[in-house]
């Protein structure tokens, strides 16, 4: 990467002693590919997928000191465009190639393109490196067309359409698309744009109700205003209403720990969010 580049980017300002902990990943000699799906499974079970502050009013910051801050010294979670920042700075750190990008979620419907992830080459190689998908990809895939890769479970692969790279995941009915993304490279403007509408749209999925994602192998956890889903790879798939007095350990259980006084404008943002649905039938969940 060039020196213009490192300079907007600023990685510098990220821990990388501190987030390798974080993560629970031994040192780094250099990049490799065995190196990178390594961090990249181990970033995701380690750091929540989250958008709580939004709900609970702070605006989500996409300049790196802050982003180091909070998931790596607070050891909070947060969504796509701070998961994706952090690491594409961990990775250029440890020397890997790296171009950030957008993606189209649900590129096939109504879809927006706000959704941030990585094209890393290593060992003469393209991956799309996706640490902030919700609770969908543990491991890199490789950029080739037809590539298939199990991702904790499910079945996941990449197609080529035209200048697109289709990110699909396989379900009862074929090939579900979850986003497409080409190969324009970013600026960190662009991702202040999708940042500002993904954290204030009301159409956006992560403006008024908590929502929380956990991948592990075998199972996909997720919490979405008062409901959690706990979704196996076998096809078992759980759903609890969490009581407005449980919040605040389905968080923890969920790797959360917030102040009580934020955890309670949680649970009245949920209270709000269940009352809307009982009285419109246009609210979407994600």
């Amino acid at each position: 990467m060039g020196k213009h580049a490192n300079d907007e980017w600023r990685i510098g300002d990220v821990d990388l002693d501190d987030y390798l902990a974080r993560i629970g990943h031994p040192a780094v000699a250099g990049p490799s590919a065995e190196v990178l799906r390594s961090l990249h499974e181990a970033h995701v079970q380690a750091i929540p997928f989250e958008n709580l502050d939004v709900v609970l009013g702070r605006y989500p910051a996409v300049e790196l000191a802050a982003i180091n801050d909070k998931l790596v010294h607070r050891k909070r979670g947060g969504y796509c465009f701070e998961h994706a920042l952090l690491f594409a700075a961990v990775l250029e750190r440890l020397g890997f190639d790296v171009e950030r990008r957008m993606a189209r979620v649900h590129a096939e419907g109504s879809g927006y393109r706000t959704h941030m992830m990585l094209r890393v080459r290593v060992d003469g190689a393209d991956y799309l490196a996706d640490v902030g998908f919700g609770a969908g990809m543990l491991s890199p895939m490789p950029l080739e067309d037809g590539a298939e890769v199990d991702q904790a479970g499910w079945r996941h692969r990449i197609v080529r359409r035209g200048p697109l790279w289709s990110l699909q995941k396989a379900g009862e009915s074929g090939w579900e698309e979850l986003h497409a993304s080409d190969a324009q490279p970013q600026r960190l403007s662009d991702y202040e744009v999708a940042n500002h509408y993904v954290a204030t749209h009301p159409k956006s999925p992560f403006v008024g109700k908590p929502v929380v994602f956990r991948l592990a192998p075998g199972v996909s956890r997720k919490l979405v205003g008062d409901e959690l889903t706990a979704e196996h790879a076998s096809g078992e798939v759980e759903v609890e209403e969490v009581a407005p007095d449980q919040l605040g350990d389905v968080l923890r259980g969920l790797g959360i720990s917030l102040p009580e006084e934020d955890v309670e404008v949680l649970r009245r943002a949920s209270e709000s969010t269940v009352e809307k649905e009982l009285t419109s039938s246009n609210v979407e969940v994600p």
